[in-house]
């Protein structure tokens, strides 16, 4: 198969920095789309791969799926865009598409393994699978998304992982304007959650243990925050949320939120990726008839609604925009939650 050297930035082992190397890129097939890779996001899963926290990372290591920029070549099979759309792409790049979950547009759920945007099985090539920190992708056009013209196509990024990721349970949950739902952190989940929950026109709450977050989630526009180490306000929304987004990327407690939802609520778990080892109490679900869920991102179709409703409401994410080379300094700081929301790398500073 013929391929193209492109520039991309990557790491040989859990140990190294990320620098630039070189990977090869398919020749678009007949049902392909080629794009120019204008920006990318940096999402907590691309620091988890390069480092191999999760294990399992195949070397060399390209991160990046949040993914937006230009179309420069189309298959001859192609029907679905033309050269020049803005064009999107985000966790997944292919599924089984025969599956029953694939069926229902629920790709991401695929029984036989979607295939991630990086570290995925590369049937056309061999090998795996390489993400955004790069100059072009090539991507078959069934998993390519379109990207609404008003909105600013940087801040649009976060929305492939950020965006659908908290999307996809609000509307699983169907929530809308006679929802109250709450957010537990204020991180490039937490904030998408809160904008989109309002976008719904829910009521929304923020759980935070940080008083000094307060002015950041109203500014957002979250209707209340709630000090999760204040006993005073936690008792007074006991049994009040119907749904809640756990963005909280790291191992803790769970049964004082468990208390906070209303009869037949759920807690949707999105941020940590692993073993809770305390025991979570039965008391509050069993009384309660409350649920602990979880949730993985969203399928094309959903994700392409999520673009449309973003591009209706004018939301997007909140960024901070970094060159390519301050990927190491970014991923520091982004594991002392030190950005505002979501860093997106300006990739023509990979390509000068």
């Amino acid at each position: 198969m013929n391929t193209n050297t492109v520039k991309a930035y990557g790491t040989e082992s859990k140990e190294a920095d990320l620098k630039e190397i070189n990977i090869e890129r398919r020749e678009v097939l007949a049902n392909d789309i080629e794009i120019d890779i204008l920006f990318c996001g940096v999402c907590h899963s691309d620091l988890h791969t390069a480092r191999n926290d999760w294990g399992g990372t195949k070397y060399p290591s390209v991160p990046g799926h949040e993914i937006v920029g230009k179309i420069t070549k189309i298959g001859s099979e192609v029907s679905k865009f033309k050269v020049g759309d803005l064009a999107a792409v985000g966790c997944m790049v292919d599924s089984c598409r025969e599956c029953e979950n694939c069926k229902r547009d629920l790709e991401q759920y695929c029984t036989n393994g979607m295939v991630g945007t990086y570290n995925g099985n590369d049937k056309n090539l061999g090998g795996h699978t390489f993400g955004g920190y790069s100059e072009k992708v090539v991507v078959d056009e069934n998993y390519v998304l379109r990207v609404p013209e008003n909105l600013d196509l940087a801040a649009v990024a976060p929305l492939l992982c950020a965006g659908i990721t908290t999307y996809s349970p609000l509307k699983h949950w169907n929530v809308n304007e006679n929802s109250k739902v709450a957010v537990v952190g204020l991180g490039g989940l937490g904030h998408m959650a809160i904008k989109l929950a309002k976008g719904l026109g829910a009521h929304v709450s923020l759980f935070s243990r940080s008083p000094e977050k307060t002015q950041d989630a109203l500014d957002l526009g979250a209707d209340q925050v709630i000090i999760s180490t204040n006993e005073e306000e936690m008792k007074a929304v006991q049994g009040k949320f119907d749904l809640i987004i756990d963005t909280v990327p790291y191992e803790h407690e769970l049964n004082e939120y468990v208390n906070t939802l209303d009869i037949d609520g759920t807690i949707v778990l999105q941020g940590f990726i692993g073993e809770l080892n305390k025991m979570i109490s039965t008391v509050p679900i069993v009384l309660g008839r409350r649920s602990i869920s979880g949730s993985l991102i969203g399928g094309i179709a959903e994700t392409q609604e999520m673009l449309d409703f973003c591009g209706e409401k004018n939301i997007v994410s909140d960024i901070e925009m970094i060159n390519m080379e301050n990927i190491n300094e970014a991923y520091e700081r982004m594991l002392k939650s030190d950005v505002k929301y979501r860093f997106v790398i300006d990739m023509k500073s990979l390509k000068n």
